[in-house]
């Protein structure tokens, strides 16, 4: 989807923020404070700050790389720039993954509020906590239906998406003052097991399994679609700090409303926080307190939201896998966009395939899909910190209209969190998601042979610390502490040192990755180093062509 297209002057600074916050404020506010109350108990909301910690760390990384290279759907290209095309197609893999799964999980959480509703239809939706049958029914024709709105027309989206986001703001901010006006127990804070009830290893876990990750992962839209505004290089760092200051203080009010507005009685009837169980969190709340205007209101949300965060979904996703097909590893069809509307056709059905595969799958529930979505954003983290990491070395030229400060401690900190934030994310989540991450080397391998490449050692070698990094991830988690899923052999405490410490250690294997690959030549020609002048434009010179305008060029730079 190619939302410049939509709009040749260019996405304003504050369009770019009301993507940011359209995308962050998308199902996560629905259901996270919640889930992460559920988890966490009145802590979660440390989870909230570290989670927000967490991804502006993440963010600012990125905000270097984004705006040196502001190309559209970006983050799918990074490691390709870095490192070569076999990590680029692992890394790019791992973003399209973890932003495609996106789409079906925002109709899911529709179908769960849904099922407040006072229908005997829509009280069948949910059962016990997943979707039945016919919320499953419903899931796809919501899947199908917001997919269709962005098939047809980006032009109209991207000039509603302001107004929708706008809406999105104004719903929780008025169901947080109703929730307070309407009684607040401040001893809900500290009763019933006191601030942390569960200890602080699932403050931790909420981070990533409660939809903490999840709910700021908007940021990518940010990154992604930044190429389009009309300046990047000072649009998209200045998006993604407005659009994350925003969004914490929004989910910070939810979560303070939830735990204050929960009945007393209802708590000490649950046994605690960890009994609260809500199909839908906030309606149900709402419900209970009779606050029916309220009840009507979230309703509403629960469609504007997963709505308006879809925008910039489809269009990420359909940049992620436009990118791979550039790089070869998709088919040259994925590239191909429509003359009139501007969308992204090809890449569009790809992932509402993958979609719907994931809803039938493992999507009966928002918690169940949110949980391992959020550990594959975190895998598709990784690359950032590592970009700018190698390009410090191999790129000193290279226009950076944002430096990161400190970028040789703050790079290599923030990809040690990052694997504390994949193995907060329990066992058996992070096998799964290493494990579908890791799938993309074998059709590396494919693609490449295909191509007629007969080094493969050479090709791979820049790519082996990621495929190592994810087995001793997955490793770790198996056999760690029991409060994170692990079989107990490596015990609390140790746990967390051991991945902190050896992330660092992966870390600088992978940035020695890529200097390598740079001196070896893998690496593709830069997309802004490399990029014509515009006076030989000017002079009537052929332009040379990108890696864009050449798919294979990558797989056969050896």
């Amino acid at each position: 989807m190619d939302i410049s297209a939509a709009n040749k002057k260019g996405l304003s600074l504050f369009a770019l923020i009301m993507i940011g916050l359209g995308s962050i404020f998308g199902s996560g506010w629905l259901f996270g404070a919640g889930k992460a109350a559920q988890v966490a108990g009145p802590a979660a909301l440390v989870a909230w700050v570290i989670g927000a910690v967490f991804i502006g760390m993440i963010a600012m990384s990125y905000a270097e790389v984004g705006a040196a290279y502001p190309l559209p759907g970006s983050m799918a290209r990074f490691g390709s720039i870095s490192h070569g095309p076999v990590l680029g197609f692992i890394t790019g893999w791992a973003v399209w993954i973890a932003i495609a799964a996106l789409i079906p999980i925002e109709s899911i959480a529709g179908t769960q509020y849904m099922s407040s509703w006072n229908f005997g239809w829509a009280r069948g939706l949910v059962s016990e906590g997943s979707l039945t049958g016919t919320g499953m029914a419903m899931a796809l024709v919501l899947t199908v239906a917001l997919w269709l709105a962005c098939y047809w027309s980006v032009a109209l989206l991207a000039r509603a998406n302001n107004m929708l986001t706008l809406v999105k703001f104004a719903i929780p901010v008025l169901a947080v003052i109703a929730l307070i006006a309407s009684g607040f127990h401040t001893g809900n804070f500290t009763d019933h097991g006191g601030f942390a009830p569960n200890g602080w290893s699932a403050v931790m876990t909420a981070v990533t399994t409660s939809g903490v990750v999840f709910a700021f992962n908007g940021f990518q839209a940010v990154v992604n679609l930044g190429g389009a505004a009309k300046n990047p290089g000072r649009a998209i760092p200045l998006a993604l700090v407005g659009a994350l200051c925003l969004g914490l203080v929004i989910y910070m009010a939810l979560q303070i409303a939830f735990i204050g507005s929960v009945p007393p009685e209802k708590l000490a009837e649950a046994g605690g926080w960890s009994g609260i169980n809500f199909a839908s969190p906030f309606a149900d709340l709402a419900k209970m307190l009779m606050l029916h205007w309220v009840v009507t209101m979230l309703q509403f949300g629960a469609f504007i939201s997963p709505s308006g965060a879809n925008i910039g979904n489809v269009a990420s996703a359909s940049y992620m896998a436009q990118n791979l097909a550039e790089t070869g590893f998709f088919p040259k069809k994925i590239r191909e966009t429509h003359p009139k509307y501007g969308t992204a056709r090809p890449a569009m059905w790809l992932n509402l395939g993958f979609s719907v595969l994931l809803l039938v799958t493992v999507g009966h529930s928002w918690e169940a899909l949110a949980s391992v979505v959020s550990a594959a954003m975190v895998v598709s983290y990784l690359i950032g910190p590592i970009a700018v990491g190698v390009f410090r070395i191999t790129k000193p030229e290279l226009p950076r209209p944002f430096r990161l400060p400190a970028a040789k401690v703050l790079c290599p900190i923030t990809f040690a969190f990052a694997a504390c934030a994949l193995y907060w994310s329990k066992w058996p989540d992070t096998g799964k998601v290493a494990l579908l991450t890791l799938v993309s080397a074998p059709i590396a391998a494919i693609v490449l042979r295909r191509k007629g490449e007969k080094n493969l050692a050479r090709q791979f070698a820049p790519a082996w610390w990621m495929i190592g990094f994810l087995l001793w991830m997955a490793t770790l988690s198996a056999l760690g502490s029991s409060e994170f899923g692990g079989y107990g052999v490596i015990p609390g405490g140790v746990d967390i040192a051991v991945v902190a410490v050896s992330a660092i250690g992966f870390y600088f294997w992978a940035v020695r990755a890529g200097v390598r690959a740079h001196e070896a030549g893998l690496p593709a020609p830069d997309p802004v180093l490399d990029a014509p002048q515009e006076s030989e434009t000017e002079a009537g010179a052929e332009p040379e062509k990108s890696p864009s305008d050449h798919p294979d060029r990558e797989l056969q730079s050896a």
